[in-house]
């Protein structure tokens, strides 16, 4: 019973902060994106010489395959189906951000009582997750346009989960524990990070754009970092006011009773029916 309010529960937030954040992104990102993709093609890459040669004789032992595979390659096109796969897109991801709000105010709830609201607790967790999955490893890694080089992938992504995990054990330790010790801990999670260091490219990261390309996307770089954080702003925001509405309407009454239920449980003397 309590699973499939969780999964109603969070469908709902889903559909409505998808609907949301799919808008936000219409109105803030796309049209950086787009008018960067312009820019994109106009790219010119000189390899060296051995790297040239290298390049051009595994692409000759590659053709067949690229021949036979050109026809099945696929991209929604700009415009409507482009939207309509970017909502399903923030769908599944609000769907999964909900499921992990939902997890952590249950937590909350069994430690430590309704002593916090369900608005104000989502409020919390919300303010959590923009820290943890967007402002902490955005200070090190910030957001690209297309076109833009950057640190290899595998880097940047080992350094990203590192930052998410470190300040989501830094709210987890200030949201949990009560020690006086607890507000070391968490600094010192949230310095791990930087202490190790993000991975960054070195050189420019727009090397290979003419003069009129090269600035026109240095300035849409730096426009889209605060588009970024304007649509990770509002996606948090309208996930704390939906989960924790849904959380108050359909899942709180239950899980406390499921709560008391069990104390009372692990209350009884064994062989004695409740």
């Amino acid at each position: 019973m309590i699973f499939q309010r969780l999964i109603w529960s969070a469908l709902a937030a889903a559909v409505l902060v998808g609907s949301v954040q799919t808008g936000v992104q219409r109105w803030q990102a796309a049209p950086l994106i787009l008018s960067a993709e312009v820019y994109e093609d106009q790219k010119a890459e000189t390899p060296a010489p051995s790297e040239a040669l290298a390049a051009h004789t595994h692409a000759e032992a590659l053709a067949p395959e690229h021949e036979h595979g050109a026809d099945t390659e696929w991209a929604p096109e700009n415009g409507l189906e482009r939207t309509a796969w970017t909502w399903v897109a923030n769908m599944l991801h609000a769907f999964s951000m909900a499921l992990l709000v939902f997890a952590v105010m249950g937590v909350y709830l069994y430690k430590r009582g309704a002593a916090l609201a369900s608005l104000p607790l989502a409020a919390w967790v919300a303010a959590a997750g923009w820290l943890s999955f967007h402002f902490w490893p955005s200070l090190g890694l910030h957001a690209e346009v297309p076109g833009m080089d950057a640190a290899p992938l595998h880097a940047r992504q080992v350094w990203w989960v590192l930052a998410v995990g470190s300040a989501s054990l830094a709210c987890a330790v200030l949201g949990f524990a009560r020690a006086p010790w607890r507000w070391a801990l968490a600094a010192v999670l949230l310095a791990v990070p930087f202490v190790v260091g993000a991975p960054h490219l070195q050189g420019d990261a727009l090397a290979g754009f003419g003069p009129e390309a090269h600035a026109a996307l240095e300035q849409l770089g730096k426009q889209f970092i605060w588009a970024t954080h304007w649509v990770a702003l509002s996606f948090w925001v309208c996930m704390g006011v939906a989960c924790g509405l849904a959380f108050q309407r359909w899942l709180r009454p239950a899980l406390l009773a499921a709560f008391e239920q069990g104390k009372s449980m692990a209350n009884t003397p064994a062989g004695v029916n409740p």
